[in-house]
């Protein structure tokens, strides 16, 4: 069983490193669209989306990762 939870705990934290990384690239993507002279609102508005959804993803692998804490 101590096995299979470090497996889970490894697979966690793989995932959480991909969705942070992801919501960087996304953060930055966004700040260099909105600078620009003339942005595609349509494509902000979906990056932004996106990241909401990275956000809330992100908490739930925290969660899972350490259900003791609030989050």
């Amino acid at each position: 069983m101590r096995e299979f939870n470090e497996t889970l705990r490894a697979q966690f934290e793989n995932r959480l490193r991909e969705l942070e990384l992801e919501h960087r690239d996304l953060d930055a993507a966004v700040h260099r669209l909105s600078e620009g002279p003339t942005h595609d609102q349509v494509s902000l508005r979906r990056m932004k989306k996106r990241k909401l959804l990275l956000k809330d993803q992100i908490a739930w692998v925290v969660r899972q990762l350490d259900p003791d804490v609030l989050a």
